[in-house]
């Protein structure tokens, strides 16, 4: 019995581990199975994640970003600073080595011109090592704000906030693409991670950390650059605030000096009304207006100056300092400015009165239409100088006021004088009655400037009030001289100035038709007498009467 139960369960024990092997075969099947399964979505995920990280580099690569260019030129900086260390461990070694053969000097030469390369690219990183976004974290500068004094500082003061309204854009726009860098690479961080965590391949964990330290980088930038531009901006208020109320003091200023202005304007206005109603006389009241014109703006300039010069004695100062160069630079002006006073206020000149001007050998004979504070304005006329030399009239000649320093000037119609003496002349021959033409010439000449004559005695006797006078002999005068032609009358009589080539007409066809009246008086021309007389004949030398054989 007992041997049957020792069989049994001997043979009970024998089925039982043939099952037992049965089931571990499938078991390590299986779980070979599951380790593939996992094995392959690991590589499916990593791969996944791979692509992820591409297009997040892509991403990056196309911004163009000048964070990661700056960081990029860090990264530089210090592997060449690394490489320069190493350069120089291994030079110091060879150079304490006393024997040394012909590969080591070899190498000494080739590290110190590697050095050499070395040090100068660091010279030109040496900023990159130490602070990667020193310049990127630095906000425009902003000079000191001068403050706004006359409306031409406006501008300035509008321009100013313009453009460093557009200095706090562009760093605002850095501190933008800062943010967005930073959220790529916080998702390029978290990938890391997770394929660290499913795989633990060193070249992973080393980018992840990587990784890790260039986003502790750009985080510590956008913390420093996000209490910069808190302060920068409430700088901007500051300034904005600042500019803004002196540009509002500025408006209101210059109002107020434009309502002064004007009401200057209207009263000086008025004051032309007032004078052109009582003043009759077209001279007096063109002066009139011209002092009121004159000190009218004379007295804006000063309200002008007082307003926006803080203290006069800059004004006298920069003056003086300016008036050298100025002088030089603008003479024929103050000379222009100092002849319009000496015209102005010596009345030597006036308007309407009729002048002559010689100018470059040509003489200009007209009427003043105006005198400015630089130049007269006259109108050319016809008179005999532009009948006998120009042959041209009706222009507008543009004297400067510095002419009556320089050149020679002629006023027909100074004063109270408005006339003068014109003369014709016309030759007869000397069998003629000469003391008969004088009279005749005398009296047609009495008869016709009679009008002028009286005018100018009365005239004379005016001046002698400023003037001293001897001659004030205003009848006609009649001379006569022996010319190679015949005796010259020269006929010489007072006629208006602005008239004289009508009278020297009238006076001249006068003269002619009563001299061509009279028998005894002939008026001479150059003439030419032709002498023909019939030439005698002559024989030839040694001519006979006999015929030649």
């Amino acid at each position: 019995m007992k041997k049957i139960i020792f069989y049994f369960f001997v043979t009970t024990s024998l089925l039982f581990s043939d099952n037992a092997k049965n089931v571990s075969k499938v078991d390590e099947q299986e779980i070979q199975r599951v380790k593939l399964a996992q094995e392959s979505a690991k590589k499916e995920q990593i791969a996944k994640y791979n692509l992820e990280l591409k297009e997040i580099e892509s991403k990056i690569t196309k911004k163009d970003s000048v964070w990661m260019k700056n960081y990029a030129s860090y990264l530089t900086s210090l592997d060449v600073r690394e490489s320069l260390e190493k350069i120089k461990e291994r030079m110091d070694y060879l150079q304490k080595k006393r024997a040394k053969n012909l590969t080591e000097m070899d190498e000494l030469n080739a590290l110190s011109s590697r050095e050499k390369i070395l040090t100068s690219q660091i010279e030109k990183l040496k900023k990159k090592d130490s602070s990667p976004f020193s310049n990127l974290l630095t906000p425009p500068n902003i000079d000191e704000i001068a403050p706004i004094k006359n409306p031409f500082d406006i501008f300035a003061g509008i321009s100013l906030i313009k453009v460093l309204d557009k200095g706090f854009n562009d760093y605002s726009l850095k501190k933008e693409e800062l943010d967005q860098l930073i959220a790529l690479l916080r998702e390029e961080v978290r990938i890391y991670k997770e394929i660290e965590s499913i795989n633990e391949d060193a070249f992973y964990k080393e980018q992840a950390n990587l990784k890790i330290k260039q986003l502790e980088r750009f985080e510590s930038a956008l913390d420093t650059m996000n209490v910069t531009i808190d302060v920068y901006q409430k700088r901007l208020d500051i300034i904005r605030i600042n500019i803004n109320k002196d540009v509002e003091a500025q408006i209101l200023k210059l109002a107020k000096i434009g309502v002064i202005v004007l009401v200057v304007f209207v009263i000086f206005f008025l004051l032309k009304l007032i004078i052109k109603k009582y003043i009759t006389d077209n001279e007096r009241f063109y002066m009139a207006n011209k002092i009121i014109t004159f000190i009218n703006f004379t007295l804006i300039i000063l309200i002008l100056f007082f307003s926006y010069i803080e203290n006069v004695s800059y004004l006298v100062t920069i003056l003086g300092f300016a008036s050298a160069g100025i002088a030089i630079a603008m003479k024929d002006w103050f000379m222009s400015i100092l002849g319009w006073l000496v015209i102005v206020f010596g009345g030597s000149i006036h308007v309407g009165d009729r002048i002559r001007v010689d100018m470059d050998g040509m003489q200009y004979v007209g009427d003043v239409m105006d005198i400015s504070l630089l130049r007269m304005t006259i109108l050319e006329d016809i008179t005999l100088t532009a009948v006998m030399t120009n042959r041209r009239a009706g222009r507008i000649i543009f004297v400067p006021n510095n002419y009556v320093f320089t050149r020679m000037i002629a006023n027909y119609t100074h004063s109270s004088l408005k006339t003068v003496w014109d003369g014709v002349y016309i030759t007869i021959t000397f069998d003629s009655n000469h003391k008969k033409a004088m009279h005749i010439a005398k009296e047609i000449t009495k008869k016709f400037s009679k009008g002028y004559t009286d005018i100018t005695r009365k005239q004379l006797n005016k001046l002698r009030n400023n003037y001293s006078l001897k001659n004030t002999n205003v009848e006609p005068r009649i001379f006569s001289f022996i010319e190679p032609n015949g005796i010259t009358i020269d006929a010489w009589y007072l006629t208006n100035a602005y008239g004289t080539l009508t009278l020297r007409s009238v006076i001249s066809t006068e003269i002619v038709d009563a001299f061509l009246a009279e028998d005894d008086i002939t008026i001479a021309y150059p003439t030419q007498m032709l002498h023909m007389e019939e030439s005698a004949k002559r024989k030839p030398p040694f001519a006979t009467n006999k015929e030649v054989v």
